[in-house]
């Protein structure tokens, strides 16, 4: 039910929670922004940027704002169906951040390992089709199973008695739900991509001890490549915990203070936050896309003629 709560309390949640919202919607859009408005940055592996901002952004305005509310009033007013469309939506996005990731580290790995293959193999169609698997896929697991109830397939009854009420939304998950979507949505897709990384480490480490080998490294590719490690080491570390306890929680009769789930979740949410910053931070040409953006030149006629590449 809903409790009235401390209003200073309230105030300071709404602020700190206010901020992460407006800096996820305002950083993705601006990543969202520099793609599209730049031919520049027209390349693959921009498109699947772009694909991970878009799945950043929409979990901004439609997770992680009704979550805010959710949390600080500890009340969902928005009424049943929209609990099952954002429930949804939250894995649905979830998923498609860490497929988008994957599909980005296997960019990578025909840019640093396959140089040469990198073009023919790598091609705009190519990333469509990654694309387009990454939001079929999500979408099925997100609204697949809200909407077809796989998630509390076989706790019904208990579900019904002990946890669905009036007021409330939650995202409950029998112990076979939360392994199977945890393992499609994380810990799969986590493994390739750690695995995938490791790769291209080793062989970035080896082109760099070949000093013969100076002319086929490209440095550009490098720091593209560590940026994007940086990535995936935030996402994996900002969602490892939530995952975890997701998998424990139904084999300890779900004993995990709702609270710390809360928490859990939203650290999980802060990567959305965090990637846009992390582009700013390491890519010159974003920084140079993101000001011209801010300052309000993106609305000159000129715009083709502003290079966004020194190197």
């Amino acid at each position: 039910g809903c409790r009235p709560g401390d209003t200073a309390v309230h105030v300071s949640l709404y602020l700190f929670l206010g901020v992460m919202v407006v800096l996820t919607v305002c950083g993705n859009v601006l990543v969202i922004m520099s793609v599209a408005q730049f031919k520049q940055l027209h390349t693959p592996t921009n498109y699947l940027i772009l694909s991970l901002a878009v799945s950043d952004l929409l979990l901004g305005l439609l997770v992680m704002f009704p979550n805010m509310i959710l949390c600080v009033e500890t009340c969902w007013y928005f009424g049943d169906v929209f609990c099952k469309v954002y429930t949804s939506a939250d894995v649905l996005l979830c998923t498609a951040s860490i497929l988008n990731l994957s599909f980005i580290s296997i960019d990578r790995y025909y840019a640093v390992c396959q140089p040469l293959l990198y073009r023919s193999k790598i091609t705009v169609n190519a990333v469509l089709i990654m694309i387009l698997v990454t939001w079929s896929v999500s979408a099925v697991v997100g609204f697949g199973m809200i909407f077809l109830e796989l998630n509390i397939l076989g706790i019904e009854e208990f579900y019904y008695d002990h946890v669905a009420c009036e007021g409330g939304c939650v995202l409950f998950q029998s112990g076979v739900s939360s392994t199977v979507s945890s393992l499609l949505s994380f810990y799969i897709p986590g493994v390739i991509m750690l695995g995938i990384y490791l790769k291209i480490f080793l062989v970035a480490q080896r082109q760099v001890r070949s000093i013969h080998n100076t002319k086929t490294s490209d440095p550009s590719q490098t720091k593209a490549t560590k940026t994007l490690a940086i990535i995936m080491g935030a996402f994996l570390s900002f969602w490892t915990p939530f995952f975890v306890c997701n998998i424990i929680d139904p084999f300890i009769s779900y004993s995990t203070p709702p609270a710390l789930f809360g928490t859990l979740v939203w650290v999980g949410y802060l990567n959305s936050t965090v990637n846009p910053l992390v582009y700013a931070f390491f890519y010159s040409w974003f920084r140079k896309a993101f000001r011209v953006i801010i300052s309000g030149k993106i609305f000159n006629s000129d715009i083709s003629d502003i290079k966004l590449f020194t190197e």
